[in-house]
């Protein structure tokens, strides 16, 4: 491994560390924490999952209804609007927007946007 790289990769753990210390990283630890230690919380949530994930095999099947759609958005709404999953998304929006920042600021400097969506090369 050269110097370069070497260095490279300390700057990223450098980069990680300094990420991991923002207000912003902080918060979505703690909004994290609290779903995950709320035992109601994550019963509604594998609940929710369930439903979304026997709707996904019905409309696989050609069987999925407005109406089953509509009762899986219905779950989500109710469950995103519980105080500590609205934190947490919230919390977890929050920090997406720091990373992204932090992901034009490496790629402006060289004209590439590694944190974008993969794609196939030179394309406008």
């Amino acid at each position: 491994m050269s110097i370069q790289t070497e260095r490279l990769e300390d700057l990223g753990r450098e980069l990680g560390d300094a990420i991991a210390e923002t207000a912003e990283y902080e918060a979505f630890e703690e909004a994290k924490a609290a779903v995950e230690d709320d035992e109601e919380l994550q019963a509604e949530i594998r609940e929710f999952q369930q439903r979304r994930e026997e709707f996904m095999l019905a409309r696989q099947r050609g069987e999925a209804t407005q109406e089953r759609l509509e009762e899986v958005q219905t779950a989500q709404n109710e469950l995103h609007s519980k105080d500590k999953m609205a934190a947490y998304l919230e919390a977890q929006e929050t920090l997406q927007e720091r990373l992204e920042d932090v992901n034009r600021a490496i790629s402006d400097p060289l004209a590439v946007d590694f944190g974008g969506e993969a794609g196939g090369c030179c394309q406008d």
